[in-house]
């Protein structure tokens, strides 16, 4: 539903005990939600991957990217914070990323995702599902419409080559009937969609992922094959720019540079963009991170116990970004 994407937060009531009270007192929890458009190119050899803000209202987060894995990264749409006013510290879901190790034979799912996407999806679904079963009043979303959304990006085990998948997860509520207005709310296991690789014989592309999916801006795929004026200025200013253009028209966007398509990003976001924040980054083959531009907000190291025992040479986004 339109009108929870419209919004920045979600005020949920969470019934919380209070020692050995028979009465309950209310916590507030807010949902704060982030909206924009993601944008990713496969080129050759790398991932070139891209966010723009689109703030939803004063409050909004903007979209937020983490390492998933060695071969993976997440791009964060929807609920991607929570904050307890009981708790000084927000809750964020590209923070803490669980520890994926060896593919556990728990998690296949017939007819769905592979299992190590399958056992990603899970993660996080234990993550929401403390929260949302929190909320305790009616929330309008449409029935096919995701509280959360994450775009994955990366390269798939045994040779598989780049994908890119689209993880939702969605709601439903349920009356209880003995306490009147009092709804029980259950995160559902998530859905996903394979964005990348196409069909066969179908093109390989600029892929795009609008939050909320109504965004009434042109695509980038659209300005060029409308050979809008900005477009056809990059184009002609550089040799190089010209041709990553000319892959995508073909549908061989795979084929491109890398470096000329990073360029061509670099010099087309701000178009795209105007006044709202964005992020510019590659993914290689074998898993190395680098920032062209790189989020506006401080990027926070968080420890865990996992980085204690980080291998110093690990795939990382904290990298600093080049000169």
């Amino acid at each position: 539903m339109r009108n929870f994407l419209v919004r920045a937060s979600l005020i949920l009531l969470a019934a919380l005990a209070a020692g050995a009270s028979t009465h309950a007192q209310e916590d507030e929890i807010v949902a704060n939600l982030a909206g924009g458009r993601a944008i990713i190119h496969v080129a050759n050899d790398a991932i070139l991957f891209a966010a723009i803000e689109h703030p939803l209202e004063s409050k909004s987060v903007p979209p937020r990217v983490a390492a998933i894995d060695s071969r993976h990264i997440a791009i964060f749409f929807g609920a991607s914070e929570w904050q307890v006013t009981s708790q000084p510290r927000p809750i964020r879901l590209d923070r803490d990323i669980p520890h994926f190790g060896a593919i556990d034979p728990r998690y296949a799912s017939p007819g769905g995702a592979e299992q190590d996407l399958e056992q990603i999806g899970v993660a996080f679904l234990e993550k929401l599902r403390p929260l949302v079963s929190q909320l305790h009043h009616p929330i309008e979303l449409k029935s096919d419409e995701p509280l959360l959304q994450i775009v994955l990006l990366g390269y798939a085990p045994r040779d598989y080559g780049p994908e890119i998948w689209l993880i939702e997860y969605q709601v439903e509520q349920n009356s209880a009937a003995a306490r009147g207005n009092y709804l029980q709310t259950h995160i559902l296991r998530p859905r996903f969609t394979q964005l990348y690789p196409p069909e066969k014989h179908q093109p390989k592309t600029i892929i795009e992922v609008r939050v909320p999916s109504d965004l009434q801006d042109v695509p980038l795929l659209g300005l060029i094959q409308q050979n809008a004026p900005a477009i056809a200025r990059m184009r002609s200013s550089d040799p190089h720019i010209n041709k990553v253009v000319e892959l995508i028209q073909k549908g061989e966007a795979q084929k491109a540079d890398p470096v000329a398509a990073g360029d061509f990003l670099r010099a087309a976001l701000p178009l795209l963009a105007g006044d709202a924040h964005f992020f510019l980054g590659s993914m290689a083959e074998n898993g190395r991170f680098d920032w062209i531009v790189p989020p506006d907000e401080p990027r926070e190291k968080i420890k865990t116990t996992e980085d204690k025992n980080r291998p110093p040479d690990a795939p990382t986004l904290q990298q600093k970004p080049k000169p």
